[in-house]
């Protein structure tokens, strides 16, 4: 590697959900000593043109080359961010720029790479909820673009048996509607209709939305894509305004 390329990095940080209070210091750091900014279009936008600085925005589905067009820039010297919004490391760009690492010259592994992390969706819809993942719970993305929906259904059944509450990322598109009245069906029948079912819609932003019902109210047309969907056990419960999972499970002992 040349001492030209030992003075590049790359950043992979973590925009948080939406609103930029919530971006931390360590990622406005980042951004305000980076050469480039990599990402998804709607996130470059959220950074602030300057001199200096090249902007690269590319489409969604492109995660793999724009992983592997930062690392490149990186080898030759330059300074570059991959931006994600909520958190890198959860179903963003962390996991791309290692798959393409991987995939690259050996001498990318002497690059200096980071991940810094960010305020994800899934925690920020929770803090305006109550406190819906007070115990055990899993995150799952509902989009079948990288995974089969057979192995979706497998997962959302086994979770909802096994008593966790949990958080679906991309719960419906325009390009799959019905798969998310399937996953209620799914739910329904895993935890039952009483269970606790709340809507983030733009959370932290001045169009935040927040809805909950019992899994037997639920409608697939309650969310899309700007929809953080969390469902509780059968322990979660309403107080006044807020919804929490208590830490300790039915039965336990002490």
């Amino acid at each position: 590697m040349t001492d030209q390329a030992k003075t590049g990095w790359v950043v992979i940080a973590g925009l948080g959900p939406g609103d930029e209070a919530l971006v931390t210091q360590e990622v406005r750091d980042a951004i305000n000593g980076a050469t480039d900014i990599v990402g998804y279009i709607p996130y470059v936008k959220r950074i602030a043109p300057r001199e200096g600085l090249t902007l690269h925005a590319s489409d969604n589905r492109v995660e793999l080359d724009r992983a592997s067009h930062a690392l490149e820039m990186a080898a030759a010297g330059r300074r570059v961010v991959v931006v994600s919004s909520g958190d890198p490391g959860v179903f963003a760009m962390a996991s791309a720029v290692f798959e393409a690492l991987e995939a690259g010259p050996k001498d990318y592994l002497d690059l200096d790479i980071r991940v810094l992390p960010g305020i994800t969706a899934m925690l920020a819809a929770a803090a305006q909820i109550g406190a819906p993942l007070g115990h055990d719970f899993a995150a799952i993305n509902l989009s079948d673009n990288l995974k089969p929906w057979s192995l979706i259904e497998t997962r959302l059944r086994a979770a909802g048996e096994a008593g966790f509450a949990m958080a679906f990322y991309n719960p419906r598109s325009k390009s799959r509607p019905h798969q998310f009245a399937r996953a209620l069906d799914i739910l329904r029948e895993a935890c039952g209709g009483d269970t606790l079912i709340s809507f983030a819609r733009d959370v932290t932003k001045p169009t935040q939305e927040i809805t909950t019902v019992a899994l037997k109210e639920a409608t697939p047309e309650m969310a899309d894509m700007r929809t953080m969907v969390i469902v509780g056990n059968r322990d979660t419960r309403a107080i006044g305004r807020f919804v929490y999972t208590p830490r300790s499970a039915a039965g336990a002992t002490s």
